[in-house]
């Protein structure tokens, strides 16, 4: 797309999930994945500090592979492998929503009102991530109420493309999908191989980090935050950025100024 009046105006932003609108990594995915093993009569557990290792390989299925690979190399004989990894993961799934109809994983800082802002702007938002379409259901119906997914203007998650992050591919599905160009859009990631997907996509890109990511290498991004903020919580600026100097939380006006520039 050429340089025009409208190169730059913000038209929709693309979320990551898990890390990005909530932790659910650490409290949420992690237990429900030990959970599935247990069910499974395995003797495998992913303490905390093996899930922060574990996480960079994106997606669920990839994930138990290559923990077999490294961890549990027994298992690589099994001649149905691909099917029982999918029927673990399809277990570790249920075990997720369990945890999600719990009520236990709240939204991030300032996520659930930055959404409602987009909306009442009529700026499209997507949801961008390799977890699965039910993980994000169960994420946002538990946290925003049982009409949350129509909120959304595309839905890219899971197996809807062959390669996972930080292959750029999921993003250029959704833009696809928005009939957006990367200049118009912008994209809320919190991890690195998040932001190389994105950047790979061409997308201006903030990132939220958490406990998992707090020390990957963002460079490239537009900011680093702690979170997006609230008007009673001030979010932390992780890297300098002119524009978010003086604000205490991520609005409309933020996004479009980062992406002004």
């Amino acid at each position: 797309m050429h340089a025009n009046n409208t190169h730059n105006t913000l038209k929709a932003v693309l979320f990551d999930v898990d890390g990005t609108l909530a932790d659910t990594e650490q409290d949420g995915h992690r237990p429900a994945f030990n959970a599935a093993f247990q069910e499974f009569n395995l003797s495998w557990h992913w303490d905390i500090p093996l899930y922060g290792d574990l996480l960079q390989i994106t997606g669920g299925k990839e994930r138990i592979r290559y923990f077999i690979e490294q961890y549990a190399p027994e298992a690589l004989n099994r001649k149905d492998l691909d099917e029982w990894i999918a029927s673990l993961h399809k277990t570790k799934t249920r075990h997720f929503k369990k945890l999600m109809e719990q009520g236990g994983i709240p939204l991030r800082p300032g996520v659930k009102r930055l959404i409602h802002e987009l909306r009442s702007k009529n700026i499209k938002i997507a949801i961008a991530t390799t977890t699965t379409p039910e993980n994000v259901a169960y994420l946002l119906q538990s946290t925003m109420g049982g009409d949350a997914m129509e909120l959304f203007d595309v839905i890219g998650a899971g197996d809807i493309v062959p390669k996972k992050k930080p292959a750029p591919d999921i993003y250029f599905w959704v833009m696809e999908k928005l009939k957006l160009e990367p200049a118009q859009c912008l994209a809320i990631e919190d991890s690195e191989n998040g932001l190389k997907a994105a950047l790979a996509a061409h997308l201006p890109t903030l990132i939220t980090i958490n406990n998992y990511t707090r020390l990957q290498n963002f460079e490239g991004a537009l900011a680093v935050l702690s979170d997006l903020g609230e008007p009673e919580k001030k979010f932390s600026l992780i890297t300098h950025n002119p524009v978010l100097v003086d604000k205490n939380w991520i609005d409309t006006e933020a996004l479009q100024q980062l992406i002004g520039k």
